[in-house]
């Protein structure tokens, strides 16, 4: 079967967490807008808590949609009360007992739709870590319950990929607007021409603004 990746660079792609590289985005991010600085100074660096495998992470991101954090944990807690965290595994299970758990019908179809993706070699988790950000973007989103920002949430929180910019995420738009005063009343197509002075390391702006609203750092 044919790789549903392009071809990918040899060298593995750059992770945040990797020794070095935080503090790498941090000074070349210092001086490119006094706004930016103030935050940066503020702020520490991401703990990155592990989150389990590629499948797992998505599996409760899926979980966690449209519902509140209490209602998320409980809901996951049943699922791992399962005692499985394999993609055949969760394909075999009857809609039933996951309906059991709790899970709404349609976020059943989600989880049997990722499991197969999974299970079947159309996701691994050795491809995802290879591919480029829009090529993971690409795969995930043909997964029934998984779009653009779940799929950016990925790139960020598991794969850890510096040059995310999530720009759908409200959050991350009132940051954007209450710490910049030329960005207050700006489309959010400005919103991404903006952003472009922050590449290499969107990602690190992102984290910083999020920060500066509420800092209890984001789980995913």
């Amino acid at each position: 079967m044919n790789s549903p990746f392009p071809a990918v660079a040899e060298d593995a792609p750059v992770r945040l967490d990797q020794e070095g590289v935080w503090d790498r985005a941090m000074q070349a991010l210092r001086g490119v807008d006094a706004p930016l600085d103030v935050l940066m100074a503020r702020c520490g660096r991401p703990t990155w808590a592990e989150s389990g495998s590629a499948f797992q992470t998505l599996a409760r991101a899926i979980t966690g949609q449209q519902i509140s954090v209490r209602a998320a944990d409980s809901l996951w807690k049943r699922f791992c009360d399962l005692g499985t965290f394999e993609p055949a595994a969760v394909r075999e299970l009857s809609p039933e007992r996951l309906r059991q758990c709790g899970y709404s019908l349609r976020k059943v179809d989600y989880l049997k739709d990722l499991a197969r993706h999974f299970s079947t070699g159309l996701v691994t988790e050795a491809a995802l870590r290879a591919a480029s950000d829009a090529q993971v973007q690409a795969l995930l989103t043909r997964v029934h319950g998984i779009g653009r920002w779940s799929a950016e949430m990925f790139l960020i929180f598991y794969l850890r990929r510096p040059d995310v910019f999530p720009v759908a995420d409200l959050g991350l738009q009132r940051a954007l607007r209450l710490h910049f005063p030329e960005l207050r009343e700006a489309p959010v197509s400005d919103l991404v021409l903006h952003s472009e002075r922050w590449r290499p390391w969107r990602s690190v702006v992102t984290w910083v603004l999020w920060r500066s609203l509420d800092p209890v750092e984001v789980v995913y």
